[in-house]
C-alpha cells in the first residue's frame, strides 16, 4: 500500500505545532499545494514559501502561535485525518458535516478539485471527505457554552457519559470544586457542563442538579 500523503501532511502540521516550531517543510505536491492554499486563506497558518531540495520541491509553511498569560506557545490548530486509504469517506453536499458550527472546515476532493465544506455547499458538489481542521486564531477569545444534561453512564477515572438536552452524547469529568466537596455524581443525576466550542465531544461537570433546582 503507498504511502498517505495526506496524514502525513497531518501529522507533520501536527508535530510542527506541539513542538512550538514556527516553521514546518512538507513536501510539494498536488494536493499538497492545494491543501496548503486553503489553510493560508482560511488564516490556519501565516505564510508558505517555496523550497528546492535535492531533486524535490518543499513548501516552507510558518504557524501561527498565540501566547497565553505567562508568555509561553499554545498550540492553536487542530487536524484530523477522515477519509483514508482503506475506507474511504465521502458525502454528498447536504450531509457535509460543520464542524463546530462552522469555526472549522472540512477539506473535500470533488470533481472541480480540492475545497472546503462551504464552498461545496456553494457548488452543489460532494465528494470525498479528506479532513476537519479547527482551531483557535489569534486574537479570538476561547468561548464556552453551559449546558444542562443526563448523566447515563459512569466510567472509569472520575469520567460519565452524558446526554445532553440536545440529545448529542458527549464526556463529561469533574474538576474543581465538584471534586474538592467530593460531591458523588451517579448515573441518573442531572447535571450542568461545560462545554468549549473548540471542542464539543467532552465538557467539565461544574454542578449537579438538585430536584428541587429541576422542579424549579
Amino acid at each position: 500500500m503507498g504511502r498517505d500523503t495526506i496524514a502525513d501532511i497531518i501529522t507533520s502540521i501536527r508535530n510542527a505545532d506541539m513542538d512550538r516550531k514556527v516553521t514546518v517543510r512538507i513536501a510539494s505536491t498536488n494536493i499538497t499545494e492545494n491543501i496548503v492554499k486553503i489553510l493560508l486563506r482560511e488564516g490556519f497558518i501565516e505564510n508558505v514559501e517555496e523550497t528546492s531540495g535535492k531533486q524535490q520541491i518543499f513548501l516552507v509553511l510558518t504557524l501561527r502561535h498565540r501566547r497565553n498569560r505567562k508568555g509561553a506557545y499554545r498550540t492553536i490548530l487542530n487536524l484530523k485525518r477522515i477519509s483514508r486509504p482503506g475506507l474511504r469517506i465521502y458525502s454528498n453536499y447536504q450531509r457535509i458535516p460543520r464542524i463546530l458550527g462552522g469555526m472549522g472546515i472540512v477539506i473535500l476532493s470533488t470533481s472541480r478539485g480540492i475545497m472546503t465544506d462551504r464552498e461545496a455547499r456553494l457548488e452543489r458538489i460532494g465528494g470525498e471527505i479528506l479532513c476537519y481542521i479547527w482551531g483557535v486564531l489569534p486574537g479570538m477569545k476561547e468561548q464556552k457554552w453551559i449546558h444542562e444534561g443526563l448523566i447515563t453512564e459512569s466510567l472509569p477515572n472520575g469520567m460519565f457519559r452524558v446526554r445532553l438536552d440536545n440529545e448529542n452524547m458527549i464526556l463529561g469529568y469533574v474538576s474543581g470544586k465538584i471534586r474538592r466537596s467530593f460531591i458523588r455524581i451517579l448515573p441518573g443525576d442531572r447535571v450542568k457542563i461545560e462545554v468549549s466550542r473548540y471542542d464539543s465531544t467532552k465538557g467539565r461537570i461544574i454542578y449537579r442538579i438538585r430536584n428541587k433546582d429541576s422542579n424549579n
